[in-house]
């Protein structure tokens, strides 16, 4: 793996109302945010930045619960997810696949919620 590949891949933020949280982050940030209905779940992205650059977006969620950083695996999502499992974590849910790459969403130890990445090749 790439010495240069980035620690943090992309981090997500639980809003309740998403008009009025891509409001406060254009103002406060001075970002466009984009919106984004393609994947999983809605999204507004960071600055319009979705592929190739370390940014993240808000999607509708429980908020208070932190916000969800995903970091960049040496290798692959389902070997990550194995080393997350046997160190005491927790993987959540299956392997999404997106164009900057793979994730699976799992939770540490004490509960704080990652995303195990796998960049695109």
């Amino acid at each position: 793996m790439s010495e240069t590949r980035p620690i943090v891949a992309w981090t997500e933020i639980p809003v309740i109302d998403m008009d009025r949280g891509c409001d406060f982050y254009a103002k406060v940030f001075g970002w466009t945010m984009t919106r984004d209905d393609s994947g999983p779940n809605p999204m507004a992205v960071f600055d319009g930045r979705s592929a190739g650059v370390v940014s993240g977006h808000i999607y509708p969620g429980t908020p208070g619960q932190g916000p969800t950083i995903h970091l960049t695996v040496p290798d692959t999502v389902e070997t990550a997810a194995d080393r997350c499992t046997a160190s005491g974590g927790r993987v959540l849910g299956p392997v999404i696949s997106i164009p900057a790459g793979r994730f699976q969403y799992a939770t540490d130890p004490d509960g704080n919620s990652i995303g195990l990445f796998e960049m695109a090749a």
